[in-house]
């Protein structure tokens, strides 16, 4: 699925990244604790959440992050935009809540990065 598509997809203004609209993408993962994103997430995915602030642009530019979803409609700041746009990640945004961006993409095809994470079997606690 390309950038334009999940644009439309998701009801979504395409803040900075215009030039892409023509990139692939395959795989989404949804979170707001940047450290989940750094633990969990993959190059080449669409990171999808309601974390407008330069932590997130950051996270997305070290791991190597097709484009931000921007869900729940959030503010974006001047700064952020900017920072988006220096680093070329592709920022889109949507008023749709983060379960709603997750499902409407994964009922177009696209698939999480990480389908589930190891669990301990003797304690019952997954990390």
């Amino acid at each position: 699925m390309t950038l334009a598509e999940v644009r439309d997809l998701l009801d979504a203004e395409l803040i900075v990244g215009q030039e892409r609209l023509e990139l692939e993408v395959h795989t989404a993962f949804g979170a707001d604790l940047m450290s989940d994103v750094l633990a969990f997430a993959r190059s080449g995915c669409l990171l999808i959440t309601g974390l407008a602030n330069l932590q997130a642009v950051r996270t997305a530019y070290a791991l190597d992050i097709a484009a931000i979803v921007i869900c729940r409609g959030k503010a974006l700041t001047d700064t952020f935009v900017e920072t988006a746009r220096e680093l070329c990640i592709p920022i889109l945004w949507t008023p749709l809540i983060m379960f709603e961006t997750c499902g409407r993409l994964y009922r177009a095809g696209i698939t999480g990065c990480v389908r589930e994470i190891g669990i301990q079997e003797k304690t019952g606690v997954g990390y």
